[in-house]
């Protein structure tokens, strides 16, 4: 008689790890399956490594401009492998967190192998049948590669394969101007490489703010970072397998020594065999789920970026969390992704929840922009490029807003919050923030939005109107009797 598990998680990025621990801490009977390493892609060629890419690349830059604020360093130099170094001494000193050591003593079983449904509640593990009363699949989706000519005679580094490199590009050509082409394109130029960045649509980051947009381009323009908007790959030409030349679809040639493609991730679910256990994707390619992440099979749950949720790290966690306690406990809870905030950690950094600007067009909504130029805190750091706007409805309520500037995700939260919670601006405005912070920006923001309503409809009426009889009192009291 093959094992039973309360529940089978297949895949141990974000979503799986959190849901095999919510599962333990309810008591069950859990078992992870991974096919590679435990942790996933946001540790091993995600987050952990990137953003220590990123770290190494601000001391770079910051050791460069210091000049600015009068402190005089001789040359930077740069060493590209001991910057690597960081980020694999980073990765290692995370992977404990996500080991077999560690989800063991939470009680979940780890074992690695490939594994494949054969039924409705049973799946193989390379040629071990196991049962499952529920099960989750968190399998993740990997990087999108170009299908154009030549692209198969050249080696494309993606956001999984380029920390493999010791030395920087002397040339890299990205293709893709969206987040993760922004940020790795940024932090190469800051170290060393120059940079060329093939974005098809007309601005840098065309999901976020056009304000915002703008801002990173100049960025990127004082990083030499190149960037021809509006233009498309059309043909890769390589003699050698490495280096070669990007054809456009203008007919210019953009040569490169490393090429590196951004192009968006897809799901690749051919090897579970959803179709044996009645699991339906989508026309995407993704999995199909309702809105508790129950997919057309009642035992079976998604969750992360297989399920077709906005690919963030803490969404996956998050809904991990959910369609493991709906999975154990037989609930229906929604999972909300409707406030999901996102931040591009470039310099400045782009962190954005809720409506924005372009959303608010009906006359209902009222946007406040305070620009880091009139914000302390950033006039004392000498960084001003950047801004703090909310964006509200006519009772005050704060529906969304978009956050430019340095460590610009560390005050999303406090947004977050608000939005998620229909927080009104005087519930900001009400609360004392710390003075001088880039937060504070936000505090201001709310506060030109509580007078404006203070001055309209019946609150304005009735303030002047206590004013003035408050005045006439007066008057009246300095009057000789």
């Amino acid at each position: 008689m093959p094992p039973e598990w309360d529940l089978i998680v297949i895949g141990s990025g974000s979503a799986g790890l959190v849901a095999s621990r919510t599962a333990a801490r309810f008591g069950a009977n859990v078992l992870l399956v991974e096919r590679s390493r435990l942790g996933g892609d946001c540790l091993w060629t995600g987050c952990v490594p990137s953003k220590s890419l990123i770290a190494a690349a601000h001391a770079a830059q910051v050791a460069r401009a210091s000049r600015n604020l009068g402190v005089s360093a001789s040359r930077v130099s740069v060493d590209f492998a001991q910057a690597m170094g960081h980020v694999q001494d980073a990765v290692n000193a995370i992977a404990p967190h996500d080991s077999v050591e560690a989800l063991g003593a939470l009680g979940v079983e780890v074992r690695m192998g490939e594994a494949r449904f054969t039924g409705g509640h049973t799946l193989d593990i390379d040629g071990e049948e196991h049962q499952f009363r529920q099960a989750l699949i968190a399998s993740g989706t990997t990087p999108r590669l170009p299908t154009l000519p030549g692209a198969d005679a050249v080696e494309i580094l993606t956001s999984d394969t380029i920390w493999s490199l010791d030395e920087h590009p002397g040339r890299l050509v990205i293709l893709g101007g969206g987040a993760i082409g922004s940020e790795l394109g940024q932090a190469l130029a800051r170290l060393g490489s120059h940079v060329t960045i093939i974005n098809r649509e007309n601005r840098i980051l065309p999901r976020e703010d056009p304000h915002a947009s703008a801002i990173l381009q100049a960025s990127l323009d004082r990083d030499g970072v190149e960037v021809l908007h509006g233009r498309s790959a059309v043909e890769i030409a390589s003699p050698d397998g490495i280096a070669g030349d990007v054809v456009l679809d203008d007919g210019r040639r953009i040569r490169f020594d490393r090429l590196l493609a951004a192009l968006g991730r897809d799901a690749h679910l051919d090897t579970l065999s959803l179709r044996l256990a009645g699991v339906d994707t989508t026309e995407h390619g993704y999995v199909r789920i309702d809105g508790s992440l129950r997919t057309t099979n009642k035992r079976i749950w998604a969750a992360g970026d297989i399920a077709g949720l906005p690919k963030f790290s803490h969404v996956a966690g998050v809904s991990g969390s959910v369609a493991a306690t709906n999975a154990l406990l037989g609930l229906r809870r929604k999972f909300d992704d409707r406030v999901v905030p996102r931040v591009t950690f470039t310099s400045p950094e782009i962190a954005a929840v809720g409506l924005a600007p372009s959303d608010a067009v009906d006359g209902k909504h009222r946007v406040y922009t305070i620009e880091h130029s009139a914000t302390d805190r950033a006039i004392a750091e000498g960084d001003t490029d950047g801004f703090s706007q909310i964006v509200v409805d006519t009772r005050g309520r704060v529906l969304g807003g978009t956050i430019v500037g340095p460590r610009a995700g560390e005050s999303l939260g406090e947004l977050t919050v608000a939005v998620k919670a229909r927080l009104t601006t005087s519930a900001l405005a009400g609360t004392t923030h710390a003075y001088p912070t880039f937060s504070d920006s936000l505090w201001n923001a709310a506060i030109a939005d509580v007078q404006f309503r203070m001055r309209r409809g019946v609150v304005g009426f009735g303030i002047r109107t206590l004013m003035r009889l408050r005045r006439a009192t007066a008057t009246a009291a300095r009057a000789p009797q």
